[in-house]
């Protein structure tokens, strides 16, 4: 049968005539072509569920109805839209879906072929009777699910960071995880073969449940593991539901390893397909102790060990603190000798020099002797007469010496052309070397009458230090007492 049937043309003629776009839209996407809805038609009716003047209910009921039909074809191929909209339309939809009372009633459907003497199409009526059945049980399950927690686990985020079921509180999640089991139950009960996808009805229908399986399992697993991390810090009666659910995630994620070989086997592309890995039973043994412990149980003991399984937890939780103690250990050794190396390298207040080689020389700029010399013998002197600690600081040295010992570079005074300088050479002004002696000095500034340089500077101040203190204690008191008794009269 190829083409649309004659029943399908005076149809949508019909729903032409009346002025109905909407149900010719839905008549023309359920025809009894043996091929799935074509996409132009999905697009038209997506693009009605984002339509505020279009009827939602108006738009579900044409599609329930649809499915009321004898034939398996429309019947499939209405289940097949209907879920299109669910997974790509706007929620409005599914919200309907979920909170009407209509739902589809086909749990004894079977078309029985009335394409009289050809046995190929009877016997392909027969076979995709029950693929009808069991896809029509699940949008049922997938409204049902949505009724209950009021969002599509299909389109919820997913994720360690905000994944709606991996970050949803333990009692929450309890009652959240059953709609959810009971969705992907029904997901896989659709238990079709490679053999079984001859037609384009079928395959399109086990393309929407293949990305309906990768979206579910995805929030399964976030759930699940949510529900490890809070184990432990559960109660009895919760440790005990929690166990369960992962008993069941356990056979659940065999048998959809299954679909997913199937997926593979008819064409399906490899990197869409997960790769499934099982925990290790060491884990379902911890949770059946932990369970155990909490019910005053003695925890039974494992096949593949002759210890118990308390014992092996026991065991392990003190091989941890073991290896916390000893890395605890050897880090706080590690941190104290790097600490004694960089005191002893950086801090001149907790050790003294231990080399028992003399310093080097330091040269002393106010000294009389520029080679050094004396200067070699006045720090020798010091230095036996004083401990190395007791002028860490170098305060009664002098600050002006240069630590390495060497002359100080001098820059050589420039020429000068002018007859009589001063600077022309060391005859001239008698300087013998890079400072001036008192000689030297009275040569170029001259001496005074009696000899002495200094004694008229001494008379000086003197003078001038009797000279403040008498204006100090004498003129200044008679001015302030002079002001106070002007500041009366006035």
């Amino acid at each position: 049968m190829s083409g649309q049937t004659i029943s399908d043309r005076l149809l949508a003629a019909r729903h032409s005539i009346a002025g109905q776009g909407l149900a010719k839209a839905v008549c023309k996407a359920t025809t009894e072509e043996v091929i799935g809805p074509k996409k132009k038609h999905l697009d038209y009716l997506l693009h009605c569920t984002n339509e505020p003047n279009v009827s939602i209910p108006q738009l579900a009921n044409l599609l329930i109805e649809r499915s009321q039909n004898s034939n398996w074809v429309v019947v499939f191929k209405s289940l097949v839209t209907t879920h299109h909209l669910m997974c790509y339309g706007n929620e409005r939809f599914t919200q309907y879906l979920a909170s009407s009372n209509c739902s589809f009633q086909l749990n004894n459907f079977l078309d029985k072929g009335n394409v009289a003497g050809n046995n190929i199409f009877i016997c392909l009526c027969y076979d995709m009777s029950p693929y009808i059945r069991r896809y029509a049980k699940y949008l049922n399950e997938k409204a049902l699910a949505y009724r209950t927690v009021a969002f599509d686990f299909c389109k919820v985020k997913r994720g360690k960071e905000d994944g709606t079921l991996r970050t949803m509180p333990a009692d929450k999640l309890l009652k959240t995880l059953p709609a959810l089991q009971g969705q992907i139950d029904a997901l896989l009960e659709f238990d079709c073969s490679a053999n079984d996808l001859t037609n384009g009805v079928v395959n399109t229908a086990f393309l929407l449940l293949f990305r309906d399986l990768i979206r579910l399992f995805a929030c399964y697993n976030d759930g699940i593991i949510n529900l490890l991390e809070k184990y432990f810090e559960m109660n009895k009666k919760q440790c005990k539901d929690a166990l369960d659910f992962y008993k069941k995630f356990l056979v659940r994620m065999d048998r959809v390893a299954e679909f997913l070989k199937v997926a593979e086997n008819v064409g399906i592309d490899k990197g869409d397909i997960p790769d499934l890995t099982r925990a290790p039973s060491s884990l379902l043994e911890a949770l059946e102790a932990h369970l155990a412990t909490l019910e005053g149980k003695k925890p039974t003991t494992s096949s593949s060990s002759n210890i118990s399984l308390a014992q092996h937890n026991g065991a392990m939780a003190a091989n941890a603190e073991q290896i916390d103690e000893s890395l605890k250990r050897q880090a706080l050794a590690e941190e104290e000798a790097a600490m004694n190396q960089y005191k002893k390298s950086t801090n001149p207040f907790l050790s003294s020099p231990t080399s028992t080689t003399a310093p080097p020389p330091i040269l002393d700029l106010f000294g009389s002797d520029v080679d050094g010399g004396s200067s070699h013998t006045t720090q020798s002197a010091y230095d036996s007469s004083h401990k190395a600690s007791d002028d860490l600081l170098q305060l009664a040295a002098n600050p002006f010496a240069t630590p390495t010992g060497a002359a100080p570079v001098i820059p050589a005074m420039p020429a000068q052309s002018q007859a009589g300088s001063w600077a022309t050479g060391p005859s001239q002004n008698g300087f013998g070397g890079h400072f001036a002696t008192d000689n030297s000095f009275v040569n170029a500034f001259g001496a005074s009458a009696n000899g002495s340089t200094n004694g008229e500077c001494l008379v000086f101040r003197h003078f001038l230090f009797v000279s403040f203190f008498l204006f100090m204690f004498l003129f200044l008191p008679s001015f302030v007492c002079l002001r106070f008794y002007f500041q009366k009269i006035f």
